[in-house]
């Protein structure tokens, strides 16, 4: 097994109704083998959307760098009734193995009904040791040696952090596999509709998932909560934030779920379901101290659909820069002084300030990460936090971090 090419387990997103289950179900690959031929470069819906083929990210990681999928003759090699042949004994480490926590929910393969979070969790923990097992009888590595990578969209993101951060839930085994944490739009805290989180008791359908009080259940996070009031921290202790990367969309626009609903009660400056406040993670240090943010791309994609975060060209650049490459940027602004015409000096000035950023290899038709004011994606700081003396803080503003990799595709 070499690294950093790791077997990846994916992780999906939230499914609310019975008859989107079984639509999971029925997909071998969980949606992660969704492509797409078109792409949104700007917000000028004036002009016709460019044709991009996309062909999927499972295919990208078969074709560019020789992972392969788990299924053999119509059996799933990672479920634990395979039987292995001769001279195959297990999976090879570059396998991508999805995490088919939606089975049991649907109506196809079982009861229809929808599970709580910690099942979901529980059940990645014994997929993570069932990977290990497959790839150390066909590796030939020690158990201790094996790592893996998690992929995750959605509330996946909070199935993976559900089982780095809850002890209870996730073994020490499983956790100590896991090398490195990938998410695409994922409510790191929680959802926010018409600028409330969504409520403790609306438990349908397990929607109160994404309820902060909630999540600091499954996350084992009630004292952190209780303190700041938001539940989008990482403990050193669950897995180091370095190793951690967060794909933030930035189009609501073309978000239609519920009729296009969503997106018109979660607002402005979301993906459509998602707003981009709420889905970055920071680390916590023994202390329970902020330290920083995790690596954050934005691109100008919706939560899903068409023009989604997953089955795009962006995302799918950034995925295999965090996971193999060898070169990090972290993009940041340094403010050291606001200057002010004469006029206005001594007075009070009540204005925001909006920084934007594009970052793009040079040559590309796509950005690895885009922040801009027309999408609703600039970072912004207010006057007075760019020239109080008590806020000094808000001077170093953290902008984004990009990956490049010189040694990304590996024979």
């Amino acid at each position: 097994m070499q690294a950093p090419h790791y077997p990846i387990i994916y992780v999906r997103g939230y499914a609310m109704t019975a008859a989107e289950r079984d639509d999971t179900t029925a997909d071998p690959f969980c949606g992660f083998n969704l492509g797409s031929t078109v792409y949104r470069a700007a917000v000028d819906r004036k002009q016709p959307p460019n044709k991009f083929v996309f062909e999927s990210p499972l295919l990208r990681l078969m074709s560019e760098f020789g992972y392969q999928e788990v299924y053999e003759d119509g059996y799933d090699i990672v479920d634990a009734n395979w039987q292995p042949r001769e001279g195959h004994q297990g999976i090879p480490a570059r396998s991508v193995i999805v995490h088919r926590y939606y089975d049991s929910g649907s109506r196809l393969l079982g009861d229809g009904r929808a599970k709580p979070i910690e099942t979901h969790v529980k059940a990645l923990n014994a997929l993570i040791l069932r990977v290990r097992d497959l790839v150390v009888a066909q590796e030939g590595i020690a158990p201790e040696d094996f790592k893996c990578h998690l992929v995750a969209h959605s509330m996946g993101g909070l199935v993976c952090r559900g089982l780095l951060q809850n002890h209870k839930l996730g073994s020490a085994a499983a956790r100590k596999a896991v090398a490195k944490l990938f998410t695409y739009g994922t409510p790191h805290n929680g959802i926010d509709v018409g600028g409330v989180n969504i409520p403790s008791w609306l438990s349908a359908s397990e929607m109160n998932t994404f309820n902060r009080a909630r999540m600091a259940e499954f996350l084992d996070m009630k004292d952190v909560f209780k303190r700041y009031g938001r539940v989008d921290f990482m403990p050193a202790s669950a897995l180091p934030i370095e190793n951690v990367f967060c794909m933030v969309g930035t189009n609501r626009g073309d978000y239609d779920a519920a009729a296009g609903l969503s997106r018109a009660f979660v607002g402005h400056g979301s993906d459509g379901l998602v707003k981009i406040e709420n889905a970055s993670l920071w680390g916590l240090d023994a202390a329970g101290q902020v330290t920083q943010s995790a690596a954050t791309g934005y691109v100008y994609r919706a939560h899903s659909g068409y023009f989604g975060i997953v089955n795009s060209e962006e995302a799918y650049q950034n995925l295999v820069r965090f996971l193999f490459g060898d070169v990090r940027v972290d993009i940041w602004l340094q403010v050291d002084e606001v200057a002010l015409p004469q006029a206005l000096q001594g007075k009070k000035v009540d204005a925001l300030y909006q920084v934007e950023l594009k970052a793009a290899p040079r040559g590309k038709r796509w950005q690895l990460t885009r922040r801009v004011a027309e999408e609703d994606s600039p970072a912004c700081r207010t006057h007075a936090q760019l020239t109080s003396p008590a806020q000094k803080g808000a001077r170093l503003i953290y902008l984004s971090s990009v990956f490049l990799a010189r040694r990304a595709r590996v024979a």
